[in-house]
């Protein structure tokens, strides 16, 4: 039985093959922090990965015909991932205003018939365009919560982090192939520029820097362009899914 491999398998084995796979967790914890608020510690990202790098060490089976680091990345990921479900990387000052920006672009759509133009949400608003813009600066940290931490898979590769120990049900992957459908729906009605930041973003995986420098624009209005185009994500999400997970 496997069970008695595992129980054979002597404390400096065990700590071997964990030494061996401590990089692989400094690894994903530095992509997957690269996309995340300022005020996430790199450690406790690192922390939660050796929970995930335990487990896999305890628990693999190489009868499933892959390898302890194939096995090891899904387990540290996981780990990661779970420690900062329901994070969206806004404090509590500025729920008011991300709120306000998405009643707005939420309002000036739905009499618009169409995604709204930043001089039409600021109009919604009752404030000038440079102020408008100047709130999205001060919300560029904002993301879709668990739905943002993703990396693979294009542009609806912000909803990986939806997967949990039950993902490949029928219900999770029903739920996950809806989703999947509703943002893509979402970012394809957004403003091509926006569309494009969170592309190369995202898919991509291109810095802010990166992105500038490719569109040919400053940076500080590429942290404008994704911060606008998370809000629209975050409102159109909030009229067409209103999930029992929610976005934060």
């Amino acid at each position: 039985m496997y069970e008695c491999a595992v129980e054979a398998r002597s404390q400096q084995e065990r700590e071997q093959l964990i030494l061996e796979h401590l990089p692989q967790v400094t690894w994903i914890a530095s992509r997957i922090h690269e996309k995340l608020p300022r005020s996430v510690e790199l450690d406790d990202l690192v922390s939660a990965g050796i929970v995930g790098l335990l487990a896999a060490v305890d628990n693999f089976d190489p009868r499933h015909n892959a390898s302890l680091r194939t096995y090891a990345e899904y387990k540290i990921r996981g780990a990661i991932l779970d420690s900062i479900r329901g994070l969206d990387g806004i404090p509590t000052h500025k729920r008011k205003r991300l709120k306000q920006i998405q009643q707005a672009i939420a309002n000036a759509e739905h009499r618009l018939k169409r995604a709204p133009s930043e001089e039409e949400i600021a109009e919604e608003l009752g404030i000038p365009l440079a102020e408008y813009q100047e709130w999205t600066l001060e919300l560029q940290g904002v993301s879709l919560g668990s739905l943002e931490v993703v990396e693979d898979g294009g542009e609806v590769s912000l909803l990986k982090f939806i997967g949990d120990d039950e993902a490949e049900s029928p219900e999770r992957i029903l739920e996950r192939t809806e989703l999947e459908r509703v943002i893509a729906d979402g970012i394809s009605k957004m403003p091509e520029n926006e569309r494009t930041v969170l592309s190369l973003y995202y898919k991509e995986e291109m810095n802010l820097r990166e992105i500038a420098e490719a569109m040919g624009l400053h940076i500080t209005r590429i942290s404008q362009l994704r911060a606008q185009g998370i809000l629209r994500l975050r409102a159109y999400m909030e009229h067409k899914w209103p999930s029992k997970r929610g976005i934060y």
